[in-house]
C-alpha cells in the first residue's frame, strides 16, 4: 500500500510539467498574474499581422501570447496556437483565472485560436486580419461556440 501512494505522488508530480518542463502555477493574485494581464491589456489596439510578433509590426494570436509571457514572465512559448495548447496543464472553463490561456476552433481545427483569460468570462487576444488586439467576452455566442479548452502555464515572480 506504501509503495502505491508513493507512485501515486510520483505520477502526480510528474503531472505538473510538460515535455519543455513548462509547470503550472497555483491560481490567485499573484503579482506577476496581475503584471502579465496588466502588460497585455497596454497593448490593445496592437494591430493584426500574420506571423506577428512585436507590438511596432503587430501580433498574430500566438505572436501576442507569446510576446507577454515573454514580456512579463521570462516564459518562451512556441508561435503557433495548436503547439502552446500542448503546455502547461489543462484546466476546466470552471476553473479559469486570470493569466491563464484559453483557445478556440477558428480555422475548422480545435485549439487554432489562443487568447490570455482577464477574468470576469472576458480575454484579451489578436483577432484576425484587419483587426486589433482587443478583449472579448467568452459568453458571446461567437466565443462560446468555439471553445477548445484552456491550460494554465506556471508564472514564476
Amino acid at each position: 500500500m506504501r509503495s502505491i501512494l508513493l507512485l501515486s505522488a510520483l505520477l502526480l508530480g510528474a503531472c505538473a510539467s510538460t515535455k519543455d518542463n513548462v509547470q503550472t502555477h497555483e491560481a490567485g493574485s499573484s503579482a506577476i498574474v496581475r503584471k502579465l494581464t496588466s502588460y497585455a491589456q497596454s497593448l490593445i489596439g496592437t494591430p493584426y499581422k500574420y506571423g506577428g510578433h512585436m507590438p511596432d509590426t503587430g501580433f498574430d494570436c500566438s505572436g501576442f501570447v507569446d510576446y507577454v509571457f515573454r514580456h512579463t514572465a521570462n516564459i518562451a512559448l512556441p508561435h503557433d496556437a495548436q503547439q502552446i495548447s500542448r503546455h502547461g496543464l489543462p484546466i476546466k472553463s470552471s476553473q479559469l483565472h486570470e493569466g491563464d490561456l484559453v483557445f478556440y476552433d477558428t480555422n475548422n481545427h480545435a485549439f487554432s485560436h489562443v487568447g490570455i483569460y482577464l477574468g470576469n468570462d472576458r480575454f484579451i487576444h489578436a483577432p484576425s486580419s484587419g483587426g486589433r488586439v482587443r478583449t472579448e467576452n467568452m459568453r458571446d455566442a461567437y466565443w462560446k461556440t468555439h471553445y477548445s479548452g484552456a491550460r494554465r502555464i506556471t508564472l514564476r515572480g
